[in-house]
């Protein structure tokens, strides 16, 4: 290992809510290719996969976990006062998959990033119960009831920091990041949900353009704009559509 460095390799992941599985597809291309991370810092969809890897799954092993499913069997609707979606079911299924059930234990080091609505700040989970931080991460607002742990409310990490490279930098040799949050196209419906969402994705895309370039290598699948949120049944063919990006840029 380089001197100076703690790790030889970390890998960064993305928020992308459905298109977290061309995760699954990209990680699953540099694996094959022995490259295989030794941190991995993640922000929403993309620290609900990370994980299940970082736990001890292949990712394709990880792809497994979700066939069958659906957005329902992920997330209860409630009365709208805070979210339309409780997370509770998310975090049902993630506490059934893992062997280990806090960060701290996991094999393979995890950052999960999630924001701090009460005092508008990233938090950094490192430790702590793997189903409540990979939740809060993921608590798109509006769409989903903050999470609340120790009395603090949290939302998605990728409200303030969707691709979060700058939290490993200094700790990594060479950081391959992953970002699947392309800009949807501007033809999409405009109807409350998609406004909203397309609103994220201009956020996260502006909180992105910093942290794209501390990466070393950064694979960005632009083919995933037309999958709803709602395409569980969609998860081989994302997985292979960032199977094949890997691919294309490490061939390069």
């Amino acid at each position: 290992m380089a001197t100076g460095y703690k790790y030889q390799t970390g890998f960064v992941l993305s928020g992308g809510f459905i298109k977290g599985f061309a995760h699954l597809g990209a990680m699953q291309a540099l694996i094959e290719r022995d490259i295989r991370p030794q941190i991995i810092s993640a922000t929403s969809a993309g620290s609900l996969v990370g994980v299940l890897y970082a736990d001890g799954n292949e990712p394709y092993q990880v792809l497994e976990f979700f066939k069958g499913m659906k957005f329902s069997d992920l997330t209860k609707p409630v009365l709208p006062t805070t979210g339309f979606f409780e997370l509770d079911e998310l975090r049902d299924f993630l506490k059934s998959h893992l062997k280990r059930q806090r960060l701290e234990l996991l094999p393979v080091p995890m950052v999960v990033t999630a924001t701090d609505l009460d005092h508008g700040k990233t938090v950094l989970f490192r430790q702590g119960d793997i189903a409540l931080c990979v939740a809060a991460s993921c608590c798109m607002p509006v769409l989903f009831t903050p999470i609340t742990i120790d009395n603090t409310r949290y939302v998605d990490g990728g409200v303030l920091m969707n691709l979060p490279v700058s939290p490993i930098r200094q700790e990594c040799k060479t950081i391959y990041a992953i970002n699947v949050s392309p800009m949807p196209s501007p033809e999409s419906k405009m109807n409350i949900l998609s406004i909203a969402e397309r609103t994220y994705h201009l956020m996260f895309r502006s909180n992105a353009v910093g942290e794209r370039t501390l990466a070393d290598v950064l694979i960005e699948p632009m083919n995933l704009s037309g999958y709803s949120n709602i395409d569980l049944d969609k998860a081989d063919e994302i997985f292979r559509l960032g199977y094949e990006k890997a691919n294309e840029i490490i061939k390069h």
